[in-house]
């Protein structure tokens, strides 16, 4: 079992740059890389920060989101409400995107899985 975390992908509101970590996650379908690009641009547009999509060492998914210290624009309020909002409405993708790490990554057996 991994004994770290995983970024997976996240955006920088700072820097105004995204990046995914293509090494590791470079097969995930195109639709999903999309969905994910879509994701962490508008969370940052919206609430600034930085924002990440983070796979933990024992599957789950976290969503992190941080601010630089003198960011007085930074909306912390407005930035949990709207990782609450994406857990949400994207829990079937985070859900299969746990899977997918629990299989590829931490090697678990599937079938052991289905019934979660």
């Amino acid at each position: 079992m991994s004994e770290e975390k995983k970024v997976l992908c996240g955006a920088n509101a700072y820097e105004q740059k995204y990046y995914f970590n293509e090494a590791e996650f470079g097969n995930l379908p195109e639709s999903i890389k999309e969905e994910l690009h879509i994701m962490c641009v508008l969370f940052t547009e919206e609430v600034g920060g930085i924002f990440t999509i983070v796979l933990e060492k024992d599957g789950g998914v976290s969503l992190e989101t941080q601010a630089a210290e003198d960011d007085f624009y930074y909306d912390e309020v407005s930035s949990g409400l709207l990782v609450n909002q994406i857990r949400a409405k994207r829990q079937e993708l985070l859900e299969s995107i746990s899977l997918y790490y629990r299989v590829f990554f931490l090697h678990e057996n599937i079938a052991d899985l289905e019934d979660l």
